[in-house]
């Protein structure tokens, strides 16, 4: 049943493509269509928000209540949450022009005040950064096998807090202009299925709105536009050959990284319960343990060493969801002629695990910045 599944996905991704492609090769006409009408001619799709309604909200003003919410307790470095809740642990971060971040990806009650550090880094880099035009957001694949990388088939994002339009530009120069090309495009059912692309959207929709509600009559209104880029479980060395690829785009003044990735899944739903050991001291709890497993890999990733992160991942099997979009950053960053750093923000657990019977999921944002950018 996988099988089949599998090949129909690369089969319609194909069609898509072909199809894509015919499109692109007829001759543009003679009259006065824009860019961004043509852009809407090639057979791209609006993606629903498919998870509004279980996810989050699927009310504008709530929506739109919770996420001001969870920005401003964030800006304000305040934590919420009762002496009982989870951990949580805030760092600050350090000067230079910010272009990426790493942000969770589940429910928001669960993960979004978490998330809204990561958010402010896009806050800052649309207030400081002039030609930032793009948003890029990187995310695994929960329910579909991808040996590659697939970009959104979409030409319209519908978030409840309103439409994100789709660099069509960007995207079919990584279809047609990068070596080794890439080969897959998202179709529909896909796109829509999978959360964790998803639940960035309705963050990216609120900077974006709110930052245009202070501009004046006779500041510009933002254009920002988003590709979705959905990283399959790909070894090691297709994560360095992507990351490689990607580089040029994703270290562009122009461009915004946003990484998809919840940390450790433990628990028996996730058939993951390592513990900690007599020798484990002064490691008494579970929830505990759990932080210093995490810590690990993110030390590692502020260290901006994807091999070491990847003998990390083999030695002690993490169930980091987002490791591949994470490995693929990465390599794109340490492939760059630009100084980053890249520091964790923000960590938290939805539940202090301290028996098999409970189960939790870690969440970490993070904020990459550059001393420069050429040129």
């Amino acid at each position: 049943h996988t099988d089949t599944m599998n090949m129909n996905f690369l089969r319609n991704c194909r069609h898509t493509i072909e199809t894509m492609m015919m499109n692109s090769n007829q001759n543009p006409s003679s009259d006065s269509h824009t860019t961004e009408e043509m852009e809407y001619s090639t057979p791209y799709y609006t993606r629903r928000a498919y998870h509004a309604g279980s996810w989050y909200s699927s009310d504008p003003h709530t929506l739109d209540n919770l996420l001001t919410k969870f920005l401003s307790d964030a800006e304000n470095n305040n934590d919420d949450d009762d002496d009982d809740a989870a951990d949580s642990t805030v760092v600050v971060g350090i000067g230079g022009i910010a272009n990426a971040c790493i942000s969770p990806h589940a429910g928001f009650r669960y993960s979004g005040p978490t998330a809204a550090y990561s958010y402010l880094a896009l806050k800052e880099a649309l207030l400081t950064n002039s030609v930032l035009r793009t948003v890029v957001v990187l995310h695994p694949s929960h329910h579909v096998y991808l040996d590659g990388c697939a970009v959104s088939g979409a030409s319209i994002i519908e978030t409840p807090l309103g439409n994100l339009k789709v660099d069509h530009a960007l995207r079919n120069q990584l279809l047609t202009s990068t070596t080794p090309k890439f080969e897959i495009m998202m179709d529909q059912s896909v796109d829509e299925e999978e959360h964790s692309g998803e639940m960035q959207y309705p963050f990216i929709a609120k900077i974006i709105n709110d930052l245009n509600a202070t501009r004046s009559e006779n500041n510009k209104r933002l254009d920002i536009k988003i590709l979705p880029i959905m990283v399959g479980s790909i070894k090691t060395n297709r994560e360095e050959t992507f990351g490689r690829l990607l580089s040029p785009y994703l270290c562009d003044r122009g461009i915004f990284t946003v990484v998809s990735s919840d940390f450790c899944h433990w628990g028996q739903r996730f058939n993951y319960t390592p513990q900690p050991s007599s020798s484990s001291h002064p490691i008494n709890e579970i929830h505990e343990y759990i932080a210093a497993l995490d810590k690990r890999g993110m030390d590692l990733i502020e260290l901006q060493r994807p091999g070491a992160f990847a003998d990390y991942l083999r030695e002690c099997s993490n169930t980091i969801c987002g490791r591949h979009p994470i490995a693929v950053w990465l390599h794109s960053i340490q492939a760059s002629m630009l100084t980053h750093d890249v520091r964790f923000v923000s960590y938290d657990q939805s539940e202090k695990a301290r028996s098999v019977r409970d189960n939790s999921v870690s969440y970490a944002s993070a904020v990459a910045r550059v001393a420069m950018f050429d040129g």
